[in-house]
């Protein structure tokens, strides 16, 4: 487990404009937003137990998150280009 892995407790989530959850529709507030796409992916990220939240912009894990877990976690989210545009450790 890396250092990094350890102190993080978060994946940070660039959205695209119409996903961002700032956007003016309440219907789009990325990871909790009403899309049965973004359903089906927070339904996917649960599904970890390492996950211990899920917020509109940001994913929380244990602190104790094995370093390959999060790279998998950030390489899943990210090649969902429909919905955002980036992923960082946060």
């Amino acid at each position: 487990m890396s250092p990094a892995a350890t102190a993080t407790a978060y994946l940070r989530a660039a959205f695209q404009p119409d996903w961002d959850p700032g956007h003016d529709d309440p219907g789009r507030r990325g990871f909790l937003a009403s899309d049965p796409r973004v359903r089906t992916l927070l339904r996917v990220l649960v599904s970890y137990s390492e996950v211990r939240f899920v917020v509109p912009d940001r994913v929380g894990l244990e602190p104790t998150a094995d370093a390959r877990l999060v790279e998998t976690i950030m390489r899943f989210i990210g090649r969902q280009g429909w919905l955002v545009s980036g992923v960082t450790l946060g």
